[in-house]
């Protein structure tokens, strides 16, 4: 099989600048997409999104037994202006044109996610839309699947599976999404069937090295997973397309820092379209309470051996292997330095500790950082909360496990109600105000009476 990654692994700073500067150049193409159209255009173009996803939604009804057409925000995140295709429910939206426009308050996180506002469950997205028609309709589709979500009976979990960010954890996911490749390509029947049972036994054996993994895996694969595959049966792609598709999919997510929110948007899928074409509505057999990587073991009726480990071990070789543990060994150096630079600045030297009271929270779910049992670091991040809002750019910030604060490094500069640091920025409300705590250093947040 051909090499995937030409490059060794850079360090873990270079690739998140690197997410900064593709982000960076999303908001420069929005803003030519903005200044290089007349508003006429602009306006047509708006308007032909939703009458996309309108039509998409109403082909594919059958998938759910529900329409999953429903209000949607496309959001400019430059400057928080809004273009609905319905108007809210407390008037701040207002028809112009065919749709609605108006601006999101400063106090509302903005994500391609599903949330609630002003009386009404919208999908949020953020332009630009991806130019590629199908691309676009699946990422909405993808995010109208969160709006039903709840009302189809599938629970709104969002668990971290830290395990995907340690070497052995990296090195099987990533010959599960080998074999899988190979399954895609196959010529047979049971040559699709070989690839698909070494990349169950890659996953299995996965599981059995980090206790637990497989419940967490399987939480967010109902959640991102159902989604992605929805979004990609609304895209109506054809069988070469799909094949196109998953497979630049995998090998761009290769290039991501980190896998532990980002896998299920590539497993789930491509399991779901390799039985789909012989069991069309299989999703329909999904529970909130289903093994799904049992459930597709079944279908695809794989028989795995009795000793997984050996079996794991031995066809690695076969699924580049070889450069895959070299590539992660490399990586996991250079991660133990991270995350050491991470514990000395957010948990052993002085720093700032923001306990949470009604938080939002929007980040990029393809760099955080695992440490062990302390949290999870997010190296670009905004929350919102009554306290103010948080703006890390780089830099990371450390929440905890049970998501009751954030950590960030030590103050530089307090300027009234804005306080900086190295790589954020805190804007505090009236209410609360920054204390220095004598015996540790570090710093809180105190309410004000």
């Amino acid at each position: 099989m051909e090499r995937l990654i030409e490059t060794k692994i850079k360090t873990r700073k270079d690739e998140i600048l690197k997410l900064l500067i593709v982000s960076a150049g999303i908001f420069l193409i929005f803003s030519s997409f903005i200044s290089g159209c007349s508003p006429k255009d602009n306006n047509e173009r708006l308007i032909s999104y939703f009458e996309e996803i309108k039509i998409a939604t109403k082909k594919n009804a059958s998938l759910w037994d529900k329409n999953l057409y429903a209000p949607v925000l496309l959001v400019n995140p430059n400057t928080k202006e809004i273009f609905a295709n319905e108007p809210d429910n407390e008037g701040i939206l207002k028809k112009k044109n065919n749709i609605y426009a108006g601006r999101l308050p400063a106090d509302l996180g903005i994500g391609n996610t599903a949330v609630y506002w002003n009386g009404k469950h919208w999908a949020m997205i953020l332009l630009p839309l991806p130019e590629n028609k199908q691309e676009r309709i699946s990422l909405m589709a993808h995010e109208l699947f969160h709006v039903a979500q709840p009302e189809i009976g599938f629970k709104m979990n969002d668990p971290v599976n830290n395990h995907l960010d340690q070497k052995e954890g990296r090195i099987y996911l990533r010959a599960e999404l080998e074999a899988l490749k190979a399954a895609l390509l196959s010529s047979t029947k049971q040559e699709e069937k070989q690839h698909l049972t070494n990349a169950f036994i890659f996953r299995t054996y996965r599981n059995l090295l980090y206790e637990g993994s497989d419940t967490l895996e399987n939480l967010l694969e109902l959640k991102e997973g159902l989604a992605e595959y929805t979004g990609f049966i609304h895209a109506d792609y054809t069988d070469s397309q799909a094949e196109t598709h998953f497979i630049n999919s995998m090998n761009s997510f290769l290039h991501n820092p980190t896998f532990i929110r980002s896998f299920a948007y590539q497993t789930t899928p491509v399991y779901g379209y390799l039985l789909q074409k012989n069991q069309k509505n299989w999703n329909k057999d999904i529970l909130p309470t289903t093994d799904l990587a049992a459930y597709f073991m079944n279908a695809f009726e794989i028989i795995l051996p009795e000793d997984i480990q050996n079996a794991a071990e031995h066809n690695v070789e076969n699924y580049n292997g070889r450069s895959i543990i070299e590539e992660e060994t490399l990586r996991e150096e250079e991660n133990k330095r991270l995350i050491a630079e991470y514990k000395a600045t957010l948990i052993e030297n002085p720093h700032l500790e923001i306990h949470f009271e009604q938080m939002q929270i929007s980040f990029d779910p393809r760099n955080i950082v695992s440490i062990e049992d302390k949290g999870t670091i997010y190296p670009n991040v905004k929350i919102i909360d009554r306290w103010g809002t948080l703006t890390v750019e780089n830099g990371g910030a450390l929440i905890t496990p049970s998501w009751n604060k954030v950590s960030v490094s030590a103050p530089v500069r307090i300027e009234e109600n804005t306080i900086t640091g190295d790589g954020w920025t805190l804007e505090l409300t009236k209410n609360h105000s920054l204390i220095k705590e004598e015996e540790t250093g570090n710093y809180t947040l105190l309410k004000n009476k």
